[in-house]
């Protein structure tokens, strides 16, 4: 089988030298995280603070990269290591049309990530006499880019399916709290009807509140 290279497309922008960035040595193993925001609230009188979840992050795709043209330099339509570490500093460069770096999707066989490159480092680890870098290792950290309807359009959220207890902190209010279980601020009623409140604006804060399962996530109410 021919070995297939790793490849970096540049989806937007005006300033890129090239529409895609070849690798020259595929890297030897690559890293995916994901992780979750929460917010944390101390309140007085409890042996630990509230701990909300806010939002999913962004997926983060991090991997090495060795650029090396030491051994065959005049190899017909190599890029120089000098030529491939500003290919690589452009995709950090804020673009002239987009004021904002480009866009940029990663492949790599079934590896298909778009994203935005977040971070990259470069060490150098060989050079010529004249001191022109001849070897160099790049560490290159991708951050997962969707648009806003592509996030509309993933699976919508459903409430958690046991009843939970919340307390209201600060200005909270049952319309708040509605909004950040349920993602609508429009199923209070559901919180209200479990509490017993016949008028949402008697709880306040410092109240502790149950907080049902949905039994029908596209229920009107």
């Amino acid at each position: 089988m021919t070995l297939e290279k790793a490849t970096i497309d540049i989806l937007r922008g005006s300033g890129e030298p090239r529409k895609t960035l070849r690798v020259m040595f595929n890297p030897n193993e690559y890293s995916i995280e994901r992780g979750n925001a929460y917010k944390i609230t101390a309140i007085p009188g409890l042996g630990g603070p509230l701990i909300q979840f806010v939002n999913g992050e962004a997926r983060t795709l991090s991997m090495e990269l060795f650029i090396d043209d030491y051994t065959d330099p005049h190899k017909p339509n190599a890029r120089s290591v000098e030529e491939t570490l500003d290919d690589f500093a452009l995709l950090l460069d804020v673009d002239r049309e987009l004021h904002a770096p480009p866009l940029v999707r990663f492949v790599w066989g079934k590896l298909n990530f778009k994203a935005i490159v977040e971070k990259i480092s470069t060490k150098i680890t060989l050079f010529r006499p004249d001191g022109t870098p001849a070897r160099a290792t790049l560490g290159v950290t991708f951050r997962e880019y969707r648009t806003l309807p592509e996030r509309i359009a993933e699976p919508r959220l459903q409430s958690a399916d046991k009843t939970k207890r919340r307390v209201l902190v600060g200005e909270d209010s049952v319309w708040a709290l509605a909004a950040r279980e349920y993602g609508s601020a429009m199923l209070w009623r559901t919180i209200a009807e479990a509490n017993d409140l016949d008028d949402p604006r008697d709880a306040g804060a410092g109240d502790w509140l149950l907080v049902p399962p949905l039994e029908n996530r596209d229920e009107p109410r």
